[in-house]
């Protein structure tokens, strides 16, 4: 993951009256604390930004007043309606650093034909070196027959990446179609009475 440039000004005002004159001037207000520093209140260009935080744990270079900041996105505050950014809190790293992180679950692949694949879980908690955080981790469903399990154990993670989620954690199932499961049951159910 490459960490992206931004720059911020130190904001002055605070309160909803100036968080609405600072999104109207196309800008973000958010906050980086972390390292037992003091928060520093900052506001970032809207579309920079947005831009910026679009994949999950975007690792950020932030310049304020000349002082080059990097901090991991941890929280993302939007309006529930028009779904625009609102706020943002950033996390101070250093280089080098381990962190936990959530990160999202993909599939790839096609299963065997007439398998549905049903994803228990979105996302796996990791620790992960902070400059060389996965953007996703990857699960290989491809040709894979009904019946087969996949749990937090069995994905494939990159080097330095530990995984904190339980491994016995169910990932993906695979199935059959309901409705073959359900001709089977009838039909298993029907044997015997023929005898």
């Amino acid at each position: 993951m490459s960490d992206l440039n931004l720059t911020g000004e130190v904001r002055s005002e605070f309160g909803k009256g100036a968080a609405r004159r600072i999104r109207r001037a196309a800008q973000i207000p958010a906050v980086i604390y972390g390292h037992g520093a003091e928060p520093l209140h900052i506001v970032l260009p809207e579309r920079a930004t947005v831009r910026a935080i679009r994949g999950a744990n975007a690792l950020l270079t932030i310049t304020v007043d000349g002082a080059e900041h990097l901090a991991l996105v941890k929280d993302v505050q939007r309006d529930p309606v028009l779904q625009i950014v609102e706020h943002i809190d950033l996390l101070t790293v250093k280089k080098g650093e381990k962190v936990i992180v959530d990160v999202p679950v993909v599939l790839v692949g096609e299963p065997a034909p007439a398998v549905v694949v049903n994803q228990e879980e979105m996302s796996v908690s990791l620790s992960a070196d902070a400059t060389h955080l996965p953007a996703h981790v990857e699960v290989d469903i491809n040709g894979r027959e009904a019946g087969h399990h996949i749990l937090a154990s069995d994905l494939t993670l990159p080097a330095n990446v530990e995984l904190l989620t339980d491994p016995s954690l169910l990932i993906v199932h695979l199935a059959e179609p309901a409705a073959v499961a359900e001709a089977e049951e009838t039909a298993a159910e029907a044997a015997p009475a023929a005898e």
